[in-house]
């Protein structure tokens, strides 16, 4: 080995070499604890909240897009409140249990996570004669009916009210023609009997289309009338509806199709987006009333 060579293997073996110090876990940031920041410390406790259900259990004139239900759980609720609307269009007291809709209802109640739970029940409609598979006898199964309804929603652990169906708008002779009113007297009886919280819906809106008159209450049907229809309404006697055409089948969802198809009617039984906004806030100001606990949670 010759000098220079010795000299250069010295020199390399004796330069410092530069070792980057790894952060270990304790020397990382960490999140500030109640002892670390004065702030945090003297911070209130949360209030845990106190959230509520409500369920809607009905039929047409209580779903969404054809009765009140949708605008009362969108517009008449807080934020605390989880608002189910579970009406199904055509049921009666007894097809709504017997197809398994009660099931679903049952299921919401159980759920758990809420202080409260309410189930709104409004059957009635559907119940009347000449309803093939869903009418039901006005003095045996329809009372009997709802009083199940009744205890097997306490049973859930709910807190059943009875609603009286949403009157029709047909008119003679200047009178709204009300033949719901003893299907609403079922119940609330019903609702006397089983110490029930009661909304009679059917007196309030039978009164409010009362003085509203034929001509302006057809403003409250899914669709116009047609001229002929408001005509024979401006003079005090409504005629029959017209006759509802077949639906038009979906075509099966692709990527140009719709996602489905609404077919909306004129009578004088379901509402438009202007009709449900009417009488759901009818709904909400009678259910502040009958369930003073709800109050706080309801929008006018």
């Amino acid at each position: 080995m010759t000098f220079k060579t010795a000299l250069l293997a010295t020199a390399i073996i004796l330069t410092p070499v530069t070792v980057l110090a790894q952060p270990t876990p304790a020397a990382m940031p960490t999140a500030l604890s109640p002892t670390d920041d004065p702030s945090i410390t003297d911070r209130p406790a949360p209030k845990p909240i106190e959230p509520v259900k409500i369920i809607l259990v009905g039929d047409s004139t209580m779903q969404v897009g054809s009765g009140w239900g949708g605008s009362f759980c969108d517009y008449h609720v807080t934020s605390i409140v989880a608002c189910i609307d579970l009406g199904r269009g055509g049921r009666s007291t007894y097809s709504y249990r017997a197809e398994g809709s009660w099931n679903v209802a049952l299921d919401e109640m159980k759920s758990g996570g809420f202080a409260d739970t309410y189930v709104l029940i409004q059957f009635g409609h559907n119940d009347q004669p000449g309803k093939p598979g869903r009418s039901t006898n006005l003095v045996t199964e329809f009372p009997a009916n709802l009083k199940h309804y009744v205890e097997e929603a306490r049973e859930a652990g709910a807190k059943p009210v009875l609603v009286t169906p949403l009157t029709r708008r047909d008119f003679k002779g200047g009178v709204l023609q009300d033949d719901l009113a003893p299907w609403a007297a079922a119940v609330r009886k019903v609702a006397a009997e089983l110490d029930v919280p009661l909304l009679d819906l059917h007196a309030d809106s039978a009164a409010a289309v009362q003085a509203m008159g034929a001509a302006a209450a057809t403003g409250l049907a899914e669709i116009p009338p047609p001229p002929d229809v408001l005509a024979a309404a401006e003079s005090g006697t409504t005629m029959p509806a017209p006759k509802r055409e077949p639906a038009v089948p979906v075509p099966p969802t692709s990527d140009t199709t719709p996602a489905g198809t609404v077919h909306l009617y004129f009578d004088y039984t379901h509402l438009s987006r202007t009709g449900a906004d009417y009488f759901s806030k009818i709904v909400a100001d009678e259910l502040a009333q009958a369930v003073p606990a709800l109050r706080k949670d309801l929008l006018p």
